[in-house]
């Protein structure tokens, strides 16, 4: 348990440290860019989840974070004998999840700052924190289907 809880605060740490950066460097819905057409960094504050979904919802989405906290540990983590990938799995899931949960107490909203174009679609700007969640379900899909075929052999 001591590595996952390490993982989840050096993405906490991180996730928190750039965007102290972020906002202490731009102004609310202003950008720098770092590779033209590409990527900016862009500071702009989300009130909702993904995509903005479920936009205006602070409550609901601090209820589901803390929800899905307590379902990743209570069944993914006590009592369990976790592989090397698992604890960094969700060592950076709940890094990721801790990240956004405590904007959105603190501030009513996620600060996000990483923008990127790809292929003339201006994705939505996210943030370390995200990247943890996202890059934590990937390797948790890969993990899940590499079992998967071990155990048919």
């Amino acid at each position: 348990m001591k590595k996952i809880i390490s993982i989840s605060m050096i993405c906490l740490l991180l996730d928190q440290v750039f965007k102290i950066i972020v906002t202490n460097t731009l102004t609310l819905n202003n950008s720098y860019t770092i590779i033209n057409n590409f990527f900016n960094i862009s500071l702009v504050h989300n009130d909702g989840a993904a995509w903005s979904i479920l936009s205006g919802n602070r409550i609901l989405l601090i209820i589901i974070s803390l929800l899905s906290l307590f379902i990743i540990y209570f069944l993914f983590i006590k009592n369990k004998q976790l592989k090397s990938i698992e604890i960094i799995i969700y060592g950076m899931l709940i890094g990721g999840i801790l990240g956004n949960l405590l904007d959105r107490i603190l501030y009513g909203y996620v600060i996000d700052f990483l923008d990127f174009k790809v292929f003339n679609y201006n994705y939505p700007v996210f943030n370390i924190a995200d990247c943890c969640i996202v890059i934590a379900a990937i390797l948790l899909v890969i993990d899940v289907v590499k079992e998967g075929i071990m155990c048919k052999q």
